[in-house]
């Protein structure tokens, strides 16, 4: 299918500042969109409220608004630029609330202006957890026991039944704005509150706990003719629980069956053809128990999201690019493979090496009231990530370590653990075991610093078991800790 001809002028909507969640993975995103509307021969207009961005370069677009992202000054835009389309898929949540505001204003009919990348039934299908929860249902695909609420008593009644701890999602906010995780009454009053105050909508779904279970995101693209493909598997080191902002993030997965994988990829192709996103790419997100493998559906973004970027950079597959070019009516069979430059961008990237992406936290510069502020839960709290690239999770897992500017090279034995190793190797037996079970107690609680205390507990004697049994980290990943810690080891025997 060939591009849309009745478009000259594509206004793009950026994501504004650079905020916890959405940060410059968006604008590599709008960069590439920028690119490969022009190259494609249209008029490119951008707005972003943030001018410390690429995208805002003045050789870039062919005309740059650097105004607040809300619907009075996009619509100003709109009368004196008079673009036929606008694409809100680039530029996060932002852009996508950005663009809602726009159409249940009447702005868009008013300007006879569509909304190309994503339709305002799919945005709202996927961004409304009550909508996209029955959604899945009538598609047959598991999601958790939940109820959506607008006030506190609702709210209150689920918990009442359904016990504790429970997860409280808000409805349209960006990195898990407002959510949490509450294990009794006093907590869970506070973050209901804090929900409802963070939802446009004034929406929170309450949710049972998967915490413990496995977590998977899977990258895919969809064309007008239905044409599917995976970009990318990405898995989480960290179980559920944890944002995946905040996660460690691995790609490809490592841990999943080969009949698994197929089961989330028939899944995905299923949840983007019931949203309706048929022009572009998302980001799906699952849950697989690790006792019985059954799956659940935690959230859809129908737009390019931050593990986009990663994604794109792991495979080199441009999904921004692909995406504004699907949006302008390409289909993928049509779109050259960048990389191999004869193939299409229907085949399936396949990788031989592995990525590792590791969250950088800040709390000294963020300091809250808060003493347990470097716990991690549903809202996300890093502020930027490394990615490395190895021929294996260990090589590619030290690497990112060493890459988080900490003062950290890697995995232990740079002289600045807490436990020196020297220090581990003289203790008795007794004080082993009340450090390690000092240890195995810190691990309950998922922090920021987690890993390096996995290193502490395995040279204090702790087995993969043990360490699995209190952080749910899958075994393959802790076994790979373990074996660092083995090579480690051996080499302090020998003496040079």
């Amino acid at each position: 299918m060939p591009k849309r001809t009745d478009l000259k002028t594509i206004l793009i909507i950026g994501s504004g500042p650079i905020v916890i969640g959405q940060a410059c993975e968006f604008d590599y995103s709008g960069t590439q969109a920028v690119k490969a509307l022009k190259e494609e021969g249209y008029r490119v207009v951008l707005i972003n409220s943030n001018p410390a961005t690429i995208m805002t370069d003045p050789e870039l677009a062919d005309a740059t608004y650097i105004e607040p992202i809300n619907s009075k000054y996009i619509e100003k835009i709109i009368r004196k630029e008079k673009p036929e389309a606008i694409l809100p898929t680039m530029g996060g949540q932002t852009a996508l609330n950005a663009a809602m505001d726009l159409y249940e204003k009447g702005i868009l009919d008013k300007y006879n202006v569509e909304l190309i990348g994503a339709k305002v039934e799919s945005i709202r299908k996927a961004e409304s957890r009550e909508l996209f929860h029955n959604a899945m249902t009538k598609i047959g695909l598991n999601v958790s026991n939940g109820r959506f609420v607008k006030n506190f008593e609702d709210a209150k009644s689920f918990a009442e039944t359904s016990g504790f701890p429970v997860i409280i999602r808000p409805s349209f906010t960006l990195g898990g704005t407002g959510g949490g995780i509450a294990f009794n009454v006093e907590e869970f009053e506070t973050l209901v509150n804090k929900g409802l105050d963070a939802s446009p909508v004034r929406e929170v779904l309450v949710e049972e706990s998967l915490i413990g279970w496995k977590e998977y995101e899977l990258e895919v693209m969809r064309d007008v003719n239905d044409n599917f493909v995976v970009i990318c598997t990405i898995e989480n080191f960290d179980p559920m629980g944890v944002h995946t902002g905040d996660s460690i993030t691995v790609a490809p997965s490592q841990t999943l069956s080969d009949r698994q994988y197929q089961e989330l990829r028939d899944a995905a192709k299923k949840i983007i053809s019931e949203i309706g996103v048929e022009t572009g790419g998302s980001n799906i997100q699952f849950a697989v128990n690790p006792d019985n493998g059954k799956i659940i559906v935690i959230e859809m973004n129908p737009r390019v999201s931050r593990s986009s970027a990663l994604a794109s950079k792991a495979t080199g597959f441009p999904i921004a690019k692909i995406a504004a070019k699907l949006a302008v009516g390409y289909t993928l069979d049509e779109i050259p493979n960048d990389i191999t430059k004869t193939t299409p961008s229907c085949f399936e990237p396949v990788i031989d090496y592995v990525v590792v992406k590791i969250p950088r936290w800040d709390f000294d510069k963020f300091r809250s009231s808060n003493p347990d502020n470097d716990i991690l839960g549903v809202q996300m709290k890093s502020v930027g990530e490394v990615m490395s690239f190895g021929r294996n999770f260990k090589e590619a897992f030290q690497k990112a370590i060493r890459s988080l500017e900490t003062g950290r090279a890697g995995l232990g034995t740079d002289g600045k653990d807490i436990y020196q190793y020297d220090y581990i190797s003289r203790l008795n037996t007794e004080e082993k075991n009340l450090l390690k079970a000092k240890t195995l107690i810190k691990l309950q609680t998922q922090r920021y610093d987690n890993i390096f205390h996995l290193r502490y507990a395995f040279l204090l004697g702790a087995t993969t078991e043990e360490l699995y049994k209190v952080t749910k980290i899958d075994k393959w990943f802790l076994n790979q800790i373990k074996d660092i810690i083995e090579i480690e080891t051996e080499l302090r025997s020998f003496s040079f």
